[in-house]
């Protein structure tokens, strides 16, 4: 019989001790995550000591301006949103086991089409009775959708700290070149470009990588689903930015090997209406708790 992980003898994680802990990630000061959680700073600081020994490792860089996340303390982040956020879900779960209305959701084209599916069939089993209305779209129209409350919560993608919340971000991803296997427009001069429309931020982050390369391109065809993208892509016309899960079988992520820039990462963010119904922020905590893993496996989305 396999060893359990109590008999092994590894401790249980504290979940105000991890609440706090991304307090301070969030605020990026012990003091600040101090009135965030309604301790002292001295309480906070010993939360996070004992935290660090019972780990192993250090959690935070501290010097006199800042407060940042050491590279173990970024592993632990993501755990950390997970396992609150399940904790949310199970809570609510219990204490309103059959929730009724609507929630109204947005997602962009790309994640819509990979998560949707499985939150759906999660929320269907669980709160049988709670209606989902799903908008698709580009993710400035539907942050806009939030803030106008003609949506309860959305998903959105941004780069480079767009979002001014930080605790907003939920899950991280690359951003890669996609070609056609065995294809040969990555080979062309100028460079054949498959993109979104003007706001995507793939389209802005590949475009602005291509001109510090100083490489040559031109916009080849234009879609606005990642569907288009695809034929595009399989027709070996253009190559195009993606995030990497969208890569198919038929198609190659293509490197600075192939001349072309790396893209980096970018993050996906959830932001909810701060007044809406409380079955939303059920649903906000579910999402939350399978795209808070630092690493992606189309798993964790099944139906």
């Amino acid at each position: 019989m396999p060893t359990s992980l109590a008999s092994a003898g590894l401790p249980l994680l504290d979940l105000d001790v991890l609440r706090t802990f991304v307090a301070i990630s969030e605020t990026g000061s012990f003091t600040s995550a101090a009135d965030t959680v309604f301790r002292t700073p001295s309480a906070v600081s010993m939360q996070i000591k004992r935290l660090e020994e019972q780990l192993g490792v250090p959690l935070f860089r501290r010097d006199a301006r800042s407060v940042s996340l050491t590279p173990h303390g970024g592993l632990l982040l993501g755990y950390a949103k997970r396992l609150l956020a399940l904790n949310n879900e199970a809570v609510a779960r219990f204490l309103v086991p059959d929730m009724h209305g609507v929630v109204r959701v947005g997602a962009p084209d790309d994640i819509g089409e990979l998560v949707l599916p499985g939150i759906l069939s999660h929320l269907n089993r669980t709160w049988p009775h709670l209606a989902i209305e799903v908008t698709i779209g580009d993710s400035l129209s539907l942050r806009k959708a939030v803030d106008e409350r003609r949506l309860d919560l959305t998903l959105f993608n941004f780069i480079n700290g767009i979002s001014a919340d930080p605790s907003l971000t939920v899950m991280s991803e690359r951003l890669v070149w996609a070609g056609k296997k065995h294809g040969h427009a990555y080979l062309k001069d100028p460079l054949p470009l498959s993109v979104w429309d003007e706001s995507c931020i793939w389209r802005k982050r590949a475009m602005a990588e291509l001109a510090n390369q100083g490489k040559e391109f031109r916009i080849a065809y234009f879609c606005g689903h990642h569907i288009g993208q695809y034929a595009a892509i399989r027709a070996d016309i253009a190559v195009a930015p993606l995030a990497r899960f969208l890569l198919q079988d038929d198609m190659v992520e293509l490197t600075e090997q192939d001349g072309l820039p790396d893209l980096g990462t970018y993050d996906i963010g959830l932001v909810i209406r701060e007044d809406g119904p409380p079955a939303a922020s059920a649903v906000a905590d579910y999402v939350r708790c399978v795209l808070g893993s630092r690493e992606f496996d189309r798993a964790l989305f099944a139906a």
